[in-house]
């Protein structure tokens, strides 16, 4: 399946100027979903000769600007948006995807939970929880921020995250937590070390 992608003038213009300065004039705009934030796509943007890209891309647009799409993420690429944000400095592209968000409604309800309850509280300690997805039942979350390596974690986990996420979406008999914790290197609260 070729995705419909559209790209604005602005964003051909500023990947023409990036690809003009970079020494790299017929270098396509390749587009990849790397993986999720919550119910939002993580994207990878890259210049890349039409050569060197993977041979299962797919070629979208005219021969004058091309987009190389990666072929398992076409369907999830359907409809979107390339354009500049006018809030990021110097003038960085932007996708708008209708395809974002999680179809599954039990992991979208999972994320409901996230949005409105779990992360207004952990952020006041420098942390977030992430929904990477729901499978047979277990929500699989990653903690950042103050949360990722907290030796408090068991207890907001348990506790706090759990108990809201099953009160609110009773399909969901556990969560699971993916984060490694040994490489937070910011934690809210760290163990009290001994004397020596």
């Amino acid at each position: 399946m070729i995705p419909a992608i559209t790209v604005t003038p602005a964003a051909q213009a500023k990947v023409e100027a990036v690809r003009a300065k970079s020494g790299h004039p017929d270098a396509c705009l390749r587009i990849a979903i790397a993986g999720r934030r919550g119910g939002q796509f993580v994207y990878q943007l890259d210049l890349v000769a039409l050569n060197d890209a993977p041979p299962e891309d797919l070629v979208v647009g005219a021969p004058d600007f091309r987009v190389l799409v990666d072929a398992s993420s076409a369907a999830d690429l359907d409809g979107a948006l390339i354009d500049l944000d006018p809030s990021a400095l110097g003038g960085a592209l932007r996708i708008d995807n209708p395809q974002e968000g999680w179809r599954d409604p039990v992991a979208a309800r999972v994320q409901e939970v996230l949005d409105r309850q779990i992360n207004p509280s952990v952020a006041a300690h420098g942390g977030y929880v992430e929904l990477l997805e729901v499978r047979d039942g277990a929500a699989y979350v990653q903690l950042g921020g103050g949360c990722q390596g907290c030796a408090q974690v068991d207890v907001t986990l348990r506790q706090g995250i759990e108990v809201a996420i099953k009160a609110a979406v009773p399909q969901v008999t556990q969560v699971i937590d993916t984060t490694d914790h040994a490489a937070g290197l910011n934690p809210y609260f760290q163990p009290a070390k001994k004397a020596s």
